[in-house]
């Protein structure tokens, strides 16, 4: 399944508000959900709880639905929001990561014109 295939199918489940309720609903729901994820993390790290992988797996998937519904509510297929990231990602780090290159980029690196 492809991203698009994704979002498609993702929103067959959202509701038929306009595009500001659906972007409001996006972001609050990410604001949410990687809140949970970020929970499960906690405890395991701090709490001695054994990390749930399945869990966060399912929280993950609840993080990619918002960010479906946030691209549709921008009116863009979820394939540009990936291709967008990676190219700014290709911006910002040429050569790939490193922790050198990461102290000495401008803050305004990758960021799209």
């Amino acid at each position: 399944m492809d991203l698009n295939e994704y979002q498609r199918a993702a929103l067959r489940t959202a509701a038929a508000v306009g595009a500001e309720a659906r972007l409001l609903n996006a972001i609050l729901g990410l604001a949410g959900e990687t809140g949970e994820v970020a929970e499960l993390l906690k405890k395991h790290q701090f709490h001695g709880h054994p990390l749930d992988r399945q869990r966060v797996l399912d929280e993950l998937g609840d993080v990619l639905w918002y960010i479906a519904l946030a691209a549709d509510a921008l009116d863009t297929p979820l394939e540009e929001v990936g291709q967008r990231n990676i190219a700014k990602l290709l911006r910002r780090y040429p050569l790939g990561f490193s922790e050198q290159a990461s102290r000495e980029r401008s803050p305004d690196d990758g960021v799209a014109p």
